[in-house]
């Protein structure tokens, strides 16, 4: 069967779980950690702990084959635990994509604050990017905070003043034409981002995890797709906020401690 552990801080982690069930079947463990929300504000020792914690938990309670860590931040700053073990996916940002479509040679990767000021960061930009290529590091957590707190369903000028205020100016400037969505929260974001930006590209990168899942030695499809969803804290106002995105199933309590 495939059984798949998916995790991060929140929401984040549903633009990726989406993805994987259009693409193939499989039984999904979803962990919204809200106790340690949010990872991309987190001293990089402290998200460090919390991530290798948070993986050998969920690995011994659910046995999983494959766990993805569905965010940007951690899978950018330990790629050393990527690298020892191919059971364990990451999210990172489409930047080789970006650089093919790009007509400016000008492209914004949309970031948490701790990527947005990290070596991690850079490394990676120099390792899988043309030098013709201009970069913009956008610190986009403000924008992390309205899929969070459930804003985005429902209060339209809020999400479009917020957007405009930490993308426009930025965009403009460096005549940005295509963008990395480089939190998995801001898919949730990307009608917002389309309306006020029609001629900029917006990249999301959960197909890319989807396609790595599937050609996994270690995935095999299950019979049907299945989802179970816990949270460390908050289960109640984070199962009212998933129904309001339409999501009925129950959130589960589950105690790191």
């Amino acid at each position: 069967m495939g059984k798949i552990v998916v995790f991060d801080s929140g929401f984040g982690s549903l633009s990726i779980i989406k993805s994987i069930q259009k693409h193939t079947k499989s039984d999904i463990i979803y962990f919204a950690d809200q106790k340690n929300y949010p990872y991309g504000m987190k001293s990089p020792k402290k998200l460090e702990t919390i991530i290798k914690s948070n993986i050998s938990y969920l690995r011994k309670k659910f046995k999983p084959d494959l766990i993805v860590v569905g965010s940007n931040t951690p899978s950018l700053l330990f790629r050393k635990l990527f690298e020892d073990d191919d059971t364990l996916i990451g999210v990172l940002p489409p930047i080789q994509i970006a650089q093919t479509i790009t007509k400016t040679n000008s492209i914004a990767i949309l970031v948490t604050k701790s990527i947005s000021q990290s070596l991690e960061l850079n490394n990676y930009i120099k390792n899988n990017m043309s030098n013709q290529i201009k970069i913009t590091i956008i610190n986009t957590s403000s924008l992390v905070d309205l899929v969070e707190s459930g804003k985005f369903i429902h209060d339209v000028k809020l999400c479009n003043d917020k957007i405009v205020s930490v993308l426009k100016q930025e965009f403009i400037a460096n005549d940005i034409d295509v963008a990395t969505l480089s939190s998995t929260h801001l898919p949730f974001l990307l009608s917002y981002m389309q309306q006020l930006f029609p001629n900029v590209i917006f990249l999301d990168p959960a197909d890319d995890v989807a396609k790595q899942i599937t050609s996994h030695k270690s995935f095999f499809p299950s019979p049907k797709n299945t989802l179970k969803i816990f949270s460390s804290a908050n289960s109640i106002r984070f199962q009212k906020n998933l129904e309001l995105i339409g999501i009925k199933e129950t959130v589960h309590d589950l105690d790191l401690d």
